[in-house]
């Protein structure tokens, strides 16, 4: 077995099989407690919390009658948002520009994984993004809601999930697998501070309710965090070398503040903007209130999401395969020393040894 596969306490090694060597055990058989098994079920823990938890948001938001109505709140209340609706108003090519910017991620990450020679993982990654989206579609077409109706009585096309915050945070998370590992903090950090203000920007345009964007992000870390057991699975993980502390704070901590301080306040703020009346008039105070407090909830999920990925992703590479496996004993120092890349076993090339 490789060197970081090696038995934690309490691990033993798969029973022999028939055919099976004492080298090919040792070499070829995983420990229970390995390396690539410790990351599968830490990454599969992840994708079975973020279902359930999209399960939460899912009956919270859409299918109960006050989650309905904060959502509606947290939509109108974009237009009692003076703030919000100023920097719309003086900026109109704010939605052409967060068009090109999917396009330019979409390029940016099958460019880097290609120009990489990453072709199986940016395939993978690809596959993943393509999935999420996917997945994203049949949950608006087919999922179980409420007839939702406009102020005109016309049926309101469903958002749930958010399908642009899908594809960014997607495509963010995507990089994070096809960059080296040395950029790979700052790479995730930016990249999902950008798929918040995506998200961010769907909610103030009212294209989408503060509930799709979490749900979105909860849908692309399910599926993510389940083709991170995959590879895991497959043994296309690797120990990496531990991360300087300087360059690891200037990853995490930005996203950490923000989903400290984005779910902090966005919770103290939803107890006061739940108890809104079951019919209009609405305060517009209260409106404006519901409308930060969803943007809020919505940055510090998304914040969150890519803080997780990072600790999934903590001193394990997947660029490349793992290091060949060698061996020591008096055969291979009598072979000399091997070269870079030169695969060693028990047994060599040296005519003075001979097994009878």
């Amino acid at each position: 077995m490789a060197s970081y596969d090696r038995l934690r306490a309490g691990g033993s090694p798969r029973p022999l099989g028939t055919g099976d060597t004492w080298w090919y055990a040792a070499v070829a058989g995983e420990a229970a407690g390995s390396f690539s098994t410790r990351v599968r079920t830490r990454t599969r823990r992840a994708c079975l919390g973020a279902v359930l938890l999209l399960t939460v948001v899912y009956a919270g938001l859409v299918l109960t009658a006050t989650g309905r109505r904060w959502g509606d709140a947290a939509l109108t209340g974009r237009r009692a948002d003076t703030a919000a609706t100023t920097l719309l108003r003086e900026h109109p090519s704010l939605a052409g520009l967060t068009t090109l910017s999917l396009v330019l991620g979409g390029v940016l990450l099958l460019a880097v994984g290609l120009l990489r020679k990453r072709y199986a993982l940016t395939g993978a990654v690809a596959g993943a993004l393509v999935t999420a989206v996917a997945l994203i579609g049949l949950l608006q077409r087919y999922a179980p809601r409420p007839r939702l109706l406009d102020t005109g009585g016309a049926v309101v096309p469903s958002g749930f999930p958010s399908a642009q915050t899908a594809l960014a945070l997607g495509i963010a998370f995507g990089l994070a697998l096809v960059v080296p590992h040395r950029l790979r903090g700052p790479t995730v950090a930016a990249a999902t501070l950008w798929a918040g203000a995506v998200g961010a920007y769907t909610v103030a345009a009212g294209d989408h309710r503060p509930g799709d964007v979490i749900a979105a992000t909860l849908v692309v870390l399910a599926v993510y965090s389940g083709l991170l057991a995959l590879l895991a699975r497959k043994g296309k993980v690797r120990p990496a070398p531990r991360r300087p502390l300087p360059q690891t704070l200037l990853a995490t901590v930005p996203l950490a503040v923000l989903a400290v301080a984005g779910l902090g306040a966005g919770l103290w703020l939803l107890g006061d903007t739940l108890s809104l009346p079951v019919a209009a008039p609405y305060d517009p105070a209260e409106l404006r209130l519901a409308h930060r407090c969803g943007q809020a909830l919505a940055l510090g999920v998304t914040a969150a999401a890519g803080l997780l990925l990072l600790v999934l992703l903590r001193r394990v590479d997947v660029d490349g395969a793992p290091a060949p496996y060698r061996l020591g004993g008096p055969f291979v120092e009598a072979a000399g020393v091997p070269r870079d890349g030169e695969l060693v076993g028990p047994f060599t090339e040296d005519g003075d040894h001979e097994i009878s």
